[in-house]
């Protein structure tokens, strides 16, 4: 097992303490059951080191998920630090921090409305000004992929490299957000299953509106750049 390098020991600790308290978010969301799903946040190498990655252990109660639970794998999936094995989700966060640089954090759920629409196979469309705002469009869908290797990463990359959308639909599997931080990534999960519910909702009571290309861009260019505190 490699040291982690002095000179990211501070910041590993840092994402250790986030981390374990944003898997707080997913159970107090209803995103997931028992102790499936995860986040994990990319810790940016310094003096020549190369990125790590911090994740939740496999199988373990959200109720235990201190900072000194969290494991530190490099972005090959290899365990770098921590007493217990890692996600089974582990390489498929790699593969997405190694193939997209700009993302800093990745989540997985099971949440019911998002899942059900995966194993549909059927994409959410874009017909709430939510949808718009942190979307941009479409929640696309990704293939189906079997856990354990880098296959569902892969699948994540090449639907989403390119897309507005911080989310996928994996393929009778559940949802994947990223973000540019393990915060953000957990926000994209949490409107993700929202947006999926109410859509849904809206189709049992007939048709829901779509809306226009040209109206989703304008919405989603003042969310992202106007809308909060700068």
């Amino acid at each position: 097992m490699t040291a982690i390098p002095a000179e990211m020991a501070g910041a590993v600790q840092a994402a250790r303490e986030r981390v374990a308290a944003l898997h707080a978010e997913l159970p107090r969301w209803e995103l997931v059951a028992w102790t499936a799903g995860n986040v994990s946040e990319r810790v940016p190498g310094v003096a020549g080191h190369d990125d790590l990655l911090v994740i939740k252990p496999s199988g373990v109660s959200y109720d235990d998920l201190s900072p000194a639970a969290m494991v530190v794998c490099d972005l090959d999936g290899t365990l770098v630090e921590g007493d217990r094995s890692p996600s089974s989700d582990t390489a498929a966060h790699a593969y997405v921090y190694r193939h997209m640089p700009e993302v800093g954090g990745v989540v997985h759920t099971h949440s019911t409305y998002a899942t059900a629409w995966a194993a549909r196979g059927e994409e959410i469309p874009c017909v709430l000004t939510m949808m718009g705002d942190e979307f941009g469009g479409p929640i696309p869908v990704g293939p189906f992929a079997i856990i354990g290797d880098d296959s569902i990463g892969r699948g994540i990359v090449e639907t989403l490299r390119g897309h507005r959308s911080p989310a996928v639909l994996m393929q009778n599997h559940g949802p994947f957000t990223i973000g540019r931080d393990a915060r953000s990534a957990v926000k994209a999960a949490v409107l993700l299953e929202e947006v999926a519910r109410t859509v849904h909702i809206s189709r049992q009571l007939g048709a829901p509106l779509p809306i226009p290309t040209e109206l989703v861009d304008r919405l989603y260019d003042r969310y992202q750049n106007v809308y909060g505190q700068r």
